[in-house]
Formats: structure tokens, C-alpha cells, sequence
């Protein structure tokens, strides 16, 4: 399914994501956190979740929720940087459509490779559901999601069992999965990508172990798969082989594709989701009404 893109949020966007490429991450993120303003909003930061490795999440959940839907949502960076307080416009976003947001950090390579940071990741998502009830959510109804890096993290949760296994949690105890721009299909990784080397090794067996679609049997969470058509740096190909993946071991999975719509520019648009521009919320938002999970869990 495609959608059209209006061009004066576009040009912000693409402007956003100039700022980013010119290493200004600071000064951007600090930009679109401004431009997204919401009431209701009910904001806990700097929660420790990881003593031993010094991590810690916010949360963002509308005044006087309950039994609402929680969202766990990964950032990208490479897997090499990024900051969970540069996303409050995530956060703030989704909060103010009734859902429970639950960002943490995560280490990042070089310091650890896949085990370090997805073991983060699962912690992090066990934390979620056995806390959300403090936050007026459904421990039953927990959705991942993640952009970019943050998106093959969220995915390989959704996907393999071994990482939300050492919590005595199965992927299928998620009620959804929302990839927003995720790497799924990479293997063999190129030579120059030197990040993804030091994060999943160098030998396509190693490789394929970080890989979301190597792992699908059909028996995973709802997924929704979202992909800007003008993706120049993770190719709209690795969504919508996931989403085929799905699809073929009678899974399910929606496949929703951006014209005109960059890597950034697509996550980006929840800081303005201007009604009629691009509907990255609108269609996060739809996912998870439509995928309630247990809430009375």
C-alpha cells in the first residue's frame, strides 16, 4: 500500500535529515523535540532498568491511563550511537494516542557485539511488561518497535526465541512487532559496513544469526512493516522480504510503502504528523488498536 507525501513537511524533513548527515545531531534532535508539544502527557525519565551495565529508560504514558497498550520502542544509530532522550517526540507522540512508551538505551558497538546489545533489549522489554501496570499499561498488550538498527533489534525479538527466552518470555507473548525503516535482510554484510562487521561478525553463518528473516516460521507476532520508497541508506528490499518471509509460512504481516519518503524523513514525520502529509503515526496508531493484546493480564 503507498501513500502520497505533500512536499512542505517534506522539505522540513529532508532538512532534518541534511542536519543529521552534517553531524548535528544535537541541534536536530533538540528541534524536533520542540516542535512536538503535547498536554496529558505524564513523563518519568532516567528509570535504571540494568544496574550492573548502567542503563536506564524513559517513559511516556498518557494522565491516567489504563490497561493501555505499551510500546517499546529500539532507536537506530548503526548500532554505534544514539541517545534514548534524543526520542521524546516518539514518545510524546504515541502518549498522546493513548499508548505507553517505553524507550531505553542499550549499549553499542564497539564495546559489545549482538549479545551484548540484544540481551539489553530483552531485559528491557521484560522490565516493560513486568512494570507496566505502574504506568497505567497492560502487561498483556506490549508491542516492539524500532527505526532503522533499532529495527533489526525489535525484529530479531520478534523473531528469534532465544533472546526473550532467558526472560521466560516467548516472542508470541508480544501482541506486535512495528518496523519503521529496519534492517531484515542483510547477509552477506559488504566490507565497508564496518559497524554491522564489529556487530555481527564477518562470516555470513555468523551473520545470519542477526538476521530477522532467518528466523521466521510464520508463528510470529503481528508485524507492520513501514518503508520510505526513497530509502538511500537501508533498501526498502529488506521489508519487503520480511514481509514475503511472513506471508509465505501463513503469517501476518502489513506491508506499508512512503513515495518520495527517505530513511529519516519517515520516522521524523511522528515530531509533525500533519494530518494528510506522512501517516507514520496514523499507521503505528491504527496497528496497535487493531492487535489488542491480553490487557487484562
Amino acid at each position: 500500500m503507498s501513500r502520497p507525501a505533500r512536499s512542505p513537511l517534506l522539505r522540513l524533513l529532508v532538512l532534518c535529515a541534511t542536519l543529521l548527515l552534517a553531524g548535528c545531531a544535537g541541534t536536530l534532535f533538540a528541534g524536533l523535540n520542540a516542535t512536538n508539544q503535547h498536554k496529558g502527557i505524564e513523563q518519568q525519565r532516567d528509570i535504571v532498568f540494568d544496574r550492573d551495565h548502567r542503563l536506564a529508560l524513559d517513559v511516556y504514558a498518557p494522565a491516567h491511563a489504563q490497561h493501555a497498550p505499551v510500546l517499546v520502542f529500539f532507536y537506530g544509530g548503526d548500532w554505534a550511537r544514539g541517545e534514548r532522550a534524543w526520542y521524546r517526540f516518539v514518545g510524546t507522540a504515541l502518549a498522546a494516542e493513548g499508548v505507553v512508551v517505553v524507550i531505553p538505551d542499550y549499549r553499542k558497538v564497539p564495546q559489545v557485539s549482538m549479545t551484548g546489545f540484544m540481551q539489553d533489549a530483552a531485559n528491557a522489554v521484560a522490565w516493560a511488561r513486568t512494570h507496566a501496570g505502574e504506568f497505567g499499561g497492560a502487561p498483556g498488550d506490549v508491542f516492539v518497535m524500532g527505526h532503522s538498527a533499532g529495527g533489526q533489534i525489535a525484529a530479531l525479538l520478534a523473531t528469534d526465541p532465544a533472546w526473550l527466552g532467558a526472560h521466560g518470555m516467548r516472542p508470541t507473548d508480544l501482541a506486535g512487532f512495528i518496523g519503521v525503516a529496519g534492517c531484515y535482510d542483510f547477509v552477506p554484510v559488504a566490507d565497508d559496513e564496518t559497524e554491522m562487521l564489529m556487530a555481527f561478525g564477518r562470516t555470513p553463518d555468523e551473520q545470519r544469526r542477526a538476521q530477522p528473516i532467518s528466523f521466521v516460521r510464520g508463528t510470529e507476532p503481528p508485524m507492520l512493516l513501514l518503508h520510505g520508497l526513497d530509502d538511500r541508506e537501508v533498501g526498502v528490499a529488506n521489508s519487503q522480504s520480511l514481509y514475503r518471509a511472513v506471508l509465505l509460512r501463513h503469517g501476518e504481516a502489513t506491508l506499508t510503502l512512503y513515495p518520495g519518503v527517505g530513511h529519516e524523513s519517515l520516522l521524523f514525520a511522528l515530531a509533525r504528523p500533519t494530518r494528510g502529509a506522512i501517516h507514520t503515526l496514523d499507521d503505528i496508531v491504527a496497528f496497535v488498536r487493531a492487535h489488542p493484546g491480553h490487557a487484562g493480564d
